[in-house]
């Protein structure tokens, strides 16, 4: 209890460091400007770059340093510097040593920016204007992006008396990646801003006591402390000022390094910066919402997206408002890590971990995931997931027999204990992380005098924003009555499919079916028409298609193929309200941070929006044309995105569009089957984590891989989405094992076997609980189980097709190359022989 005193103390001390700026304030300030900024790319590199370091020399700062000598020269009223001079300006100040002695040696004093109001707040710039005209009536105040591509501005630059040597393009480079790290929603919310403040604080206090205590320690700041930090030196007198008082002088940002590989000064830093925040404020470090995101997404264009077609006003009534109902969700990302462990019974030999799920599970979250203790095992694991705001944290002790005894024997339950996702984000008034003790309700069996056992819980969130709407593609067919063991194919059969539009709860959002716009029993390629049907009955028809292009909800949107001439332009534009084009693959947010290789990149199209507000592109959608879903992150285009994707999902693998295709083999032979089933994308996102830089603490995207407690060896393992091999418990190996879909299980829980190519499709699971034996080339298709619990055999080529089971529970015999259909059982509960070639229709 006198190190929690200690720590709280060190914190109070902290949070007394006093700073003369209005930093959260400021903090949204600078998060408008480099959104704006990132609107104007051009200021990033080229001609365009070079041209505003020529005018910030130039003519910004003698202007600033002529005006802010006497006030009297503009009259009332504060200046409006040029976007491309604020920029940078920016980047010069966030050097605050080298911007110092520059002002100092060209001024006689640090130029500040009192008196200074940004570009992008709409203020009147005319004073202004008026006042750079008098100074510089050559060069027009608002940089003319038409002139500057023929003009060498070295020359002129290198003529000027008063120019920095600082290299600002290398500045301009190092500053321009950072507002996507902090551009995420959240981020602007003011409880994440207040405790990013309070944060700094402490970033700066370890800072001093380094100072004091003589230690060269490299301090690494979290992305929102780091934000503070630049929010800080943009007001560059006032940090003059506040770093000489608390540690004697201007302390520096280096910007310089950003490899943040293992053993890197920005890795070992942020490890040295880690302990000693831990070992001062007894609190995390990491922070959600707040490390590093991966790399900024490669854009689609390199210039902004100018268009002389208008986006279309509906031609007629929109009666498709209310068509669909689908629940909106809202989604808080966690990072979770289990610090100790007190009161552990006298006698304990067992290897302690941590079971951690939802009470509620949702959408986001529905899985159990494991944590090792820190003060058991001395090595530091972060759990990163994405769930939604509602129910409970649920924690589960759990006591695995030491390696000497067979890993089989179930773990035993030692207590659990919860922790409510309410209390802190409804509404999110207070604070977004917590660090407590909590008491284990005991297990039954427990001895009665027995001191309750507490587990030492650090849970961090952000605040609660939209999640993406998740809508999966489903067909049906009609069903065979009598004995029908074969698909019946055929043009009637086909014509009459409907395609079921169901979001992440299976819950039915609309019916889609492809008709002929005239009568005809075949399916004509340039007669056809999209027919919704709501759970009333009511239909309505979605689409046509002109022989050109589609027309969309009575004309409100058009779909049509574009003339794309290499594979990084759009193949698709979706015309209506908003401009959006479709391109080939996963682009800008949806690029694979991590695991890169789980999908093929064609496998999806990425849907773009372009406007004024994101003229170089923003996604808001992707559609999945293997598994037949669809992602939208804006509820304006959910609708025309679930027609969109069905169409582009029908008529491509016809060779429809005029033949066009994504350029995908797999699309192709995908169209040779008959698809029963879209996989459902689960996000659980949860990982066990070894932290050492900021990089290190995201999770691979929607795949776990060698689970919590996994000793063994991971080969090639996970090739989806959603995969779970090798889960909790796994001490086997596991070779090239989930091979295609998402929500597939292999080697579950307690399984001490070998998992071979196992895994191949979606809501599959081979080798259940308890299963010992070996799995060969198991389950190859939907909603399928091998080896269920308690097999003990082996399972060679065994389940092949939908829904089916294969050596259910109690099974001990061999199974051969079983279940080759849906909806069919081998082998049922206690069959103890062997199973040939011996199921194969439905």
């Amino acid at each position: 209890m006198d190190k929690e005193k200690d720590h709280e103390l060190e914190w109070l001390e902290a949070q007394k460091i006093e700073i003369s700026v209005d930093l959260l304030a400021a903090a949204k300030q600078q998060l408008l400007f480099l959104a704006t900024v990132d609107r104007n790319r051009w200021l990033y590199d080229g001609p365009a770059l070079e041209k505003a370091i020529y005018r910030y020399n130039a003519c910004w700062l003698p202007l600033l340093a002529k005006y802010s000598e006497s006030s009297s020269s503009v009259g009332e009223g504060p200046l409006v510097p040029p976007l491309d001079c604020e920029w940078i300006w920016h980047c010069h100040r966030l050097n605050p040593v080298r911007y110092k002695s520059d002002c100092e040696d060209f001024y006689g004093r640090v130029l500040d920016n009192s008196g200074v109001v940004s570009s992008v707040n709409g203020n009147c710039k005319l004073k202004t204007e008026d006042l750079w005209k008098t100074l510089y009536p050559e060069e027009p105040y608002e940089l003319d992006l038409n002139n500057i591509v023929s003009e060498d501005v070295s020359e002129k630059s290198s003529a000027l008396e008063k120019c920095t040597k600082y290299d600002l393009v290398s500045a301009v480079k190092r500053q321009s990646p950072f507002y996507y790290q902090v551009s995420r929603s959240h981020v602007n919310n003011d409880i994440f801003l207040q405790e990013a403040v309070a944060r700094y604080k402490g970033f700066l206090y370890l800072i001093k006591t380094n100072r004091e205590r003589s230690l060269k320690r490299f301090c690494v700041p979290t992305y929102d402390v780091d934000l503070i930090w630049h929010t800080h030196q943009l007001h560059p007198v006032s940090y003059c000022d506040d770093m000489e008082k608390l540690i004697g002088k201007v302390l520096e940002h280096d910007d310089t390094d950003s490899d943040r590989g293992k053993g890197k000064k920005l890795d070992t830093g942020f490890s040295k910066t880690t302990a000693q925040w831990e070992e001062t404020f007894g609190t995390r470090y990491w922070k959600a919402g707040a490390m590093h995101r991966g790399k900024t997404p490669t854009p689609v264009t390199t210039s902004p997206y100018v268009s002389d077609v208008f986006a279309k006003e509906p031609t007629a009534k929109d009666n498709f408002q209310n068509l669909i109902q689908f629940s909106e969700v809202e989604v808080v990302e966690v990072l979770l890590e289990i610090i100790g462990i007190r009161n552990i019974p006298d006698g304990h030999k067992g290897r302690l971990s941590v079971l951690f799920s939802k009470s509620q599970p949702d959408s986001l979250f529905n899985a159990e995931r494991r944590l090792t203790i820190l003060s058991e095992v001395g090595e530091k694991q972060v759990a990163t997931f994405q769930c939604e705001p509602t129910g409970e944290l649920v924690f589960k002790l759990v006591s695995s027999s030491p390696s000497k005894i067979p890993v089989s024997r179930e773990p035993k339950n030692l207590g659990y204990a919860s922790l409510s996702l309410k209390e802190f984000l409804f509404p999110v008034t207070t604070q977004l992380s917590v660090e407590k003790w909590l008491e284990l309700t005991p297990s039954k069996g427990s001895k009665a005098d027995q001191k309750p056992i507490s587990l030492r819980v650090a849970v961090s969130f952000t605040p609660p924003i939209s999640s993406p709407s998740v809508l999966h593609m489903v067909q049906s067919r009609p069903s065979c009555k009598g004995s029908c063991f074969f698909p019946i194919i055929g043009k009637s059969r086909l014509a009459k499919s409907l395609t079921h539009i169901v979001d992440e709860t299976q819950t039915e959002v609309i019916r889609l079916q492809m008709r002929n716009s005239t009568s005809g029993a075949t399916l004509k390629h340039d007669q056809r028409k999209v027919i919704g049907e709501t759970d009333s009955g009511e239909t309505h028809v979605l689409a046509d298609y002109t022989g050109s292009f589609w027309s969309l909800l009575n004309s409100k949107w058009s779909l049509k193929k574009m003339n794309a001439s290499s594979a990084d332009m759009p193949l698709f534009e979706l015309l209506g309200p908003q401009v959006v084009k479709v391109f080939s693959g996963r682009k800008l947010d949806y690029e694979p941070k991590h695991c890169a290789n789980l999908r093929s990149d064609q496998d999806f199209m990425t849907l773009v929006e372009f406007s004024k507000q994101h003229p170089y592109g923003k996604a808001v959608g992707l559609v999945d044309m293997k598994f037949g879903s669809i992602e939208a992150k804006e509820n304006w285009l959910v609708l025309p995105g679930i027609v969109s994707a069905f169409i582009l999902n029908a008529v491509l693998k016809k060779g429809g569009f005029d033949g066009v295709t994504v350029g995908t083999k797999d699309v192709k032979e995908e169209s040779k089957q008959t698809k029963l089933v879209a996989v459902s994308e689960n996000k659980v996102n949860a990982d066990s984590t070894h932290v050492g830089t900021a990089a290190a603490i995201i999770a691979p995207e929607k795949g776990s891989g060698c689970g919590g407690g996994c000793s063994g060896e991971c080969g090639n393992m996970m090739k989806a989405a959603n995969a779970s091999g090798c889960g909790s418990g796994c001490s086997g190996e596991c070779g090239d094992m989930v091979n295609i879909a998402a929500n597939a299980s292999g080697c579950g829980s307690g399984c001490s076997g070998e998992c071979g190519d196992m895994v191949k499709a979606a809501n599959a699971s081979g080798c259940g609980s308890g299963c010992s034996g070996e799995c060969g080339d198991m389950v190859k298709a939907v909603k399928a189980s091998g080896c269920g619990g308690g097999c003990s055999g082996e399972c060679g080529d065994m389940v092949k097709a939908a829904k089916a089971s294969g050596c259910g529970g109690g099974c001990g015999g061999g199974c051969g190359n079983m279940v080759k259909a849906a909806n069919a059982s081998g082998c049922g509960g206690g069959c103890s022989g062997e199973c040939g070639n011996m199921v194969k229709a439905a």
